[in-house]
């Protein structure tokens, strides 16, 4: 009997123009966490990817329980005893809790004596069972597209536990749920450990790593580079051997002024009367205003009002002194605002489309001829000056983005607006599931705008990378703007405090 439940030796796999894997190894223990860590582009995802089936290795070999095996798609993985919780969530909206989770597997039963059809009535009852046995407190009837965006992920951990796997793949799980949510997840954990699961946890929270791991394998630039015992590690040995270097400031120094007040909104209440309401703040030229709040504070919500994707009933927005119309996003890109968005999939990246198409898609009528022609060559020379801006990552600009990590997505994201020239810019959760590495370059990008006189509003979940990066930090809660703190005095505490201000 082998000592480990899944192996994985001398893999490799090519993309056009990139070697995604180079030889890279794993080896699973039942019963076990097993950390996969590395910056974005290391080849985490990948790795995965070719254990679960969705991609053919194009070298290398995987033995399960100790016998060589080939995996041909997710639904052989899946057979296998082999589960994934995937990074980009794929949820159908449309269709039910219960739907989502047996998607593919339904419980059939005959009608007639002879027609195959799906027994919902069990569908159902199996869903309720499965959503209590991993805590989840969700009406299994509920269509999917009415739960928030951590619900989701909630639901796509309860889908993996429901097939009774041997190895559980987590990608990134916590990227979008509350620290209530992660406490859950954790318990979950806890509970197939004890059942013999192995379970890959991909994540660049340390926190989580060190609390939850057995152990930890780290890969670089799609090479395996090691595998150690989690309780020998520290955070700062995992981000020196990820990065191949030692990270001395996790946040650049800024060397931003801010100026004179550039923007204004005054009283700005949402039409929803449990969403942003009697919003009032200022944002000066060169200034980073941070802003902090619990998941459900409304933070969002306020910035897609105030860039024209929500309605409001009452409020007033000033640019120089001049009172803004906005009603849709048009509006706010014509008055030089521009947005990044928290749910890159969803809502950012047209990800079958190339990285020239997704930098130049805000700003095509800057690069028209006789206003119906494209001119390839300018988007071509903005594209190449993004590149090599933002150090983006990719063989060609013709790489479809969907293939290159988290952190180059967003580097093109970034890239997008900025080629409107914008004057002010909304970024929501800019580094969410964004490595160490990559984090530094989009900080660097944020601090060096600044610096040039644009004025910015990040929104982020992570209390370090507020009180790191910001003049002022705004914080909500519960849909109202509770306080102020300028950036040298904030603290986690002091944030919290604000943050937890109901009425």
């Amino acid at each position: 009997m082998s000592e480990y439940r899944l192996e994985m030796r001398g893999v490799c796999k090519s993309f056009p123009g990139v070697k995604a894997l180079d030889h890279a190894q794993l080896r699973l223990r039942p019963g076990s966490v097993h950390a996969l860590m590395g910056e974005n582009g290391a080849g985490k995802s990948t790795l995965m990817k070719c254990m679960f089936g969705i991609y053919k290795m194009d070298e290398g070999e995987i033995l399960y329980e100790g016998e060589k095996v080939s995996i041909g798609d997710p639904m052989e993985a899946l057979k296998m005893g082999i589960a994934m919780v995937h990074q980009e969530l794929q949820p159908i909206p449309a269709r039910t809790v219960g739907e989502n989770i047996f998607l593919g597997r339904y419980p059939m039963k005959k009608a007639l004596g002879f027609i195959p059809i799906v027994d919902h009535k069990k569908m159902y009852e199996d869903t309720a069972a499965l959503l209590k046995r991993v805590r989840m407190d969700f009406d299994p009837k509920q269509m999917l597209g009415e739960l928030s965006v951590s619900q989701m992920q909630s639901v796509e951990i309860a889908k993996a536990v429901s097939a009774n796997c041997k190895v559980l793949i987590l990608d990134e799980p916590t990227s979008s749920l509350t620290q209530n949510e992660v406490e859950a997840l954790f318990r979950i954990v806890e509970d197939l450990k004890a059942e013999g699961v192995s379970i890959v946890y991909i994540s660049h929270k340390m926190d989580e790593i060190l609390r939850i791991s057995d152990e930890v394998t780290i890969m670089r630039d799609g090479q395996y580079v090691g595998t150690w015992d989690a309780k020998d590690l520290t955070t700062d040995t995992i981000i020196t051997k990820m990065v191949g270097r030692e990270l001395t400031n996790l946040y650049p120094v800024r060397e931003n002024v801010p100026g004179e007040v550039v923007f204004e909104v005054e009283d700005f209440t949402s039409i929803n009367p449990k969403s942003f309401r009697h919003a009032s703040f200022t944002l000066r030229k060169g200034e980073i205003l941070g802003v902090g709040g619990l998941v459900g504070a409304q933070r969002t919500e306020l910035m897609e009002g105030l860039f024209g994707i929500r309605s409001h009933t009452t409020g007033t927005i000033k640019y120089k002194g001049k009172e803004l119309k906005i009603n849709r996003p048009k509006d706010a890109i014509d008055q030089g605002i521009a947005m990044l968005t928290e749910d890159r999939r969803a809502t950012g990246i047209l990800g079958v489309l190339s990285i020239a198409d997704n930098i130049s898609i805000a700003s095509l009528k800057q690069y028209l001829d006789m206003g119906i022609f494209i001119n390839d060559k300018k988007v071509e020379d903005l594209v190449q000056e993004n590149v090599a801006k933002m150090n983006i990552k990719t063989p060609s600009s013709k790489t479809q983005i969907q293939s290159l990590s988290g952190g180059n997505q967003q580097k093109v994201l970034i890239g997008r607006w900025l080629a409107n020239n914008p004057d002010v810019l909304i970024l929501d959760e800019p580094t969410r599931g964004i490595d160490v590495g990559a984090k530094y370059e989009i900080y660097c990008i944020i601090a060096d705008l600044a610096k040039q006189g644009k004025s910015i509003i990040m929104i982020s979940s992570e209390m370090s990378e507020l009180i790191g990066m910001s003049d002022r930090v705004m914080v909500m809660c519960d849909g109202r703007i509770t306080g102020f703190i300028d950036g040298k005095d904030a603290t986690q505490e002091n944030i919290m405090e604000l943050a937890t201000q109901f009425e």
